[in-house]
């Protein structure tokens, strides 16, 4: 599965998906607590991996304060995006071939954005996080929390699960090390949700 295919899953309940999510009070506080109490350890301009129609991205901007990039394999999410949010700069991208020089990134944002992957293709990503990201930056990444590598049906298209455990072994190698994980089961949710930060040493 590609991002390409990936994308073009999302175009066709794009805005489906912008009705449902497609404002910051229509998504869990937890998470918005989660994400703000991280960009506040960051520095420097921040990459929203997987940005959707933005949301994030502009949560992320700190009232116009941060540097925010914002990508997605979605042409329909990037549209909507910008159109919303002119403060943020998006571009369609995959997330295995970021268009970002090297170490110029502070931070990175990737929240449920990877769990479509395949498990064989995730290197590929991690690799493109560690380039771009600064030595001492760290990365905001949400997961579905299960066996890790299992794939579970979602509503745009196949899913995986991760722990946090093995999303730190398969970091470990770009230099990568994990700071702080949760999960939580929210009442009435199907899954159980993680969370993790994960710092480049190196």
């Amino acid at each position: 599965m590609t991002m390409t295919e990936i994308g073009a899953a999302y175009d066709g309940r794009a805005a489906e998906y912008i009705d449902l999510f497609g404002t910051i009070d229509k998504l869990a506080e937890r998470d918005r607590e989660t994400i703000t109490t991280w960009r506040h350890t960051t520095t420097g301009r921040l990459l929203d991996a997987g940005c959707g129609p933005g949301l994030w991205s502009q949560e992320l901007t700190a009232s116009g304060v941060r540097e925010v990039v914002g990508v997605d394999a979605s042409a329909e999410f990037i549209a909507a995006a910008q159109a919303t949010y002119p403060n943020v700069s998006f571009e369609r991208a995959d997330l295995a071939a970021l268009p970002l020089e090297d170490r110029s990134i502070g931070g990175i944002l990737a929240w449920y954005s990877i769990i479509h992957t395949p498990p064989a293709d995730l290197p590929a990503i991690l690799d493109e996080f560690a380039r771009v990201l600064t030595p001492g930056g760290s990365a905001l990444i949400g997961f579905f929390d299960g066996e890790p590598g299992e794939a579970f049906d979602h509503a745009v298209h196949t899913a995986y699960y991760w722990s946090a455990e093995a999303l730190g072994d398969l970091l470990a190698p770009y230099g990568f090390v994990v700071e702080q994980a949760s999960t939580r089961q929210d009442p009435g949710a199907r899954r159980r949700q993680g969370d993790l930060v994960a710092t480049r040493t190196e």
